[in-house]
């Protein structure tokens, strides 16, 4: 395979039973015999602004963007139920990114890496998100139409120091 490690992900903010763990059940095997470093990852879905593939796939509702009290708790769950990362994701195409506020809440509730992701379009944007105490981001969408911007995310990217 061309990948290190894979991210195992389990909707915990969606009330899906098949995403939390049927799917999981189903690819496991077929993981296994990859033989790559398995992360179990807490991914949570987030209002970014408008409906995502995340929602119409799993069929569940985001977090609203002002309930940080809602993901805090689903991550803190989601640590004691023994996943190693939390994800927090707008979902791909998001208006808005996952709120800075929000990133604060669920980093003083958790000591998990931090993987925040969709609806991140400026460097202001990616370093809010990194202030606020995320580890990892994820921006898709916007570097896809705009390659040019890859330059300024790297900048902000590389003035930030993750100490974990």
């Amino acid at each position: 395979p061309q990948a290190d490690a894979l991210l195992f992900l389990s909707l915990i903010s969606g009330r899906n039973p098949d995403l939390l763990i049927g799917q999981q059940v189903l690819a496991a095997p077929r993981i296994k015999r990859l033989k790559l470093e398995v992360i179990s990852t807490g991914y949570l879905y987030i209002d970014g602004g408008r409906p995502t593939s995340v929602g119409y796939m799993s069929n569940t509702q985001p977090i609203p963007a002002d309930k940080p009290e809602i993901a805090r708790a689903t991550a803190l769950a989601g640590a004691y139920l023994g996943h190693r990362v939390i994800y927090l994701d707008a979902g791909s195409g998001a208006h808005q990114p996952v709120p800075a506020a929000m990133i604060q809440a669920v980093r003083d509730e958790v000591d998990l890496p931090l993987i925040v992701g969709g609806g991140i379009r400026s460097a202001r944007q990616a370093d809010e998100a990194l202030r606020a105490g995320a580890d990892l981001l994820v921006v898709g969408n916007h570097l896809e139409e705009n390659p040019e911007f890859l330059p300024e995310l790297m900048s902000v990217v590389r003035g930030h120091q993750v100490v974990r």
